[in-house]
């Protein structure tokens, strides 16, 4: 009797073994590819896919020029403003001078147009002892870690070098969760998802977006209220070839707007989601030697951002980097439904409400840089 139970107890741990140690070998390849698991994460995290955006270009600043699929975020204004005001004492100057630096000593983008919550930044020599300080703060500000400061030297800096850092993270939800909406085109792209309002959603729903101006389904603006202080605009149809001119000029159509501000019930509106990485080293700043206002010459020895931005039917998330080491040496009234359909290029801008500027910019084309299409 007892070896008989003895045996079934042994066969039941050979199954178990087995079942387990093929959902391992399954979960971990799935894992490694980054795929939901099938039965618990064996200790690892897993990440949703995002875009990987290796086509998207990042500025400096609100001033400069743009193409499509372009994205801004003031995290590197911040230490740029640090740089200029607390340690050089005055603007930096290359030779020749870069139109890139020219618009960033103007400083158009700096604290005030930020809560303090929402960001962290620090200047000092770039020691190991200043990287712990970094990571144990963003840790307990914002319950984050660096994918940046890995990236610098810590190990041999001279007594008069200094590394500036800043990061900047927002959460936000809508008041009430947005429709799905089927899959649809951008452009010519099939299967991107959206999401949005349909006829007939909800009045709930519907008075959490206000129309800032509406000429056609080709020219428009839009604004997404949050729980937080944080807004969404939204515009297609924008010529101007900075940030700041196109944000300018949505603020100037809205003044003029005459028509309703309401989305109305046999209105739509259809924005697609947005998920995005991307990480980008400013060569064209680096290894340039400049003064300060003692005299002293330096040179910007790396220059590195990210910028994280997620956008769907419950609301976003943006997380933005910054890190720099400098070393010596007329609208018309509506007489139809309107559709406010954001299915080709299109800008999206992030604010806090009552401030002057916004926080982040992206002018959005090719639609696969910022979310992953099915074929």
């Amino acid at each position: 009797m007892k070896n008989g139970v003895w045996k079934l107890l042994l066969v039941i741990l050979f199954v178990l073994a087995i079942v387990f140690g093929t959902l391992f070998i399954i979960d971990t390849n799935r894992m490694k590819n980054n795929k939901p698991v099938l039965f618990s994460t064996w200790g690892k995290k897993y990440s949703a896919p995002v875009a990987s955006a290796d086509k998207m270009n990042a500025v400096l600043s609100l001033e400069d020029k743009i193409a499509d699929d372009t994205v801004w975020c003031g995290t590197f204004n911040l230490i740029w403003n640090d740089l200029k005001n607390e340690l050089a004492k005055k603007d930096i100057e290359f030779t020749p001078q870069l139109d890139v630096v020219r618009n960033l000593n103007k400083g158009t983008f700096n604290t005030e147009c930020l809560s303090e919550d929402s960001y962290y930044k620090v200047y000092g020599k770039p020691t190991i002892e200043l990287k712990k300080q970094i990571e144990k703060e963003i840790k307990r500000k914002f319950n984050e870690t660096s994918d940046i400061l890995d990236d610098f030297n810590w190990n041999e800096s001279g007594d008069k070098d200094y590394f500036l850092y800043s990061m900047l993270k927002k959460e936000f939800e809508f008041p009430k969760v947005f429709d799905r909406l089927e899959k649809g085109k951008f452009k010519d792209w099939e299967n991107v998802k959206y999401f949005g309002i349909k006829k007939k959603t909800s009045e709930k729903v519907r008075e959490q977006v206000k129309v800032l101006y509406y000429n056609s389904k080709e020219d428009f603006a839009i604004k997404l209220l949050t729980k937080s202080n944080d807004e969404v605009i939204i515009s297609r149809g924008n010529k101007a070839n900075t940030f700041g001119k196109i944000y300018a000029e949505i603020k100037e159509n809205n003044e003029n707007f005459k028509g309703s501000k309401n989305i109305e019930e046999d209105e739509i509106v259809k924005i697609p989601n947005i998920d995005f990485k991307l990480k980008k080293e400013f060569n064209e700043i680096e290894a340039k030697p400049f003064l300060f206002a003692s005299g002293e010459e330096y040179v910007i020895e790396k220059a590195v951002q990210t910028i994280e931005f997620s956008l769907d039917e419950k609301g976003g998330r943006v997380k933005s980097e910054a890190g720099m080491t400098n070393k010596t040496t007329a609208l018309l009234p509506d007489l139809e439904p309107r559709e406010f359909l954001v299915n080709d290029t299109f800008c999206i801008f992030l604010k806090e409400k009552d401030k002057e500027l916004p926080y982040f910019a992206a002018k959005i084309s090719d639609i696969t840089q910022v979310q992953i299409v099915e074929n």
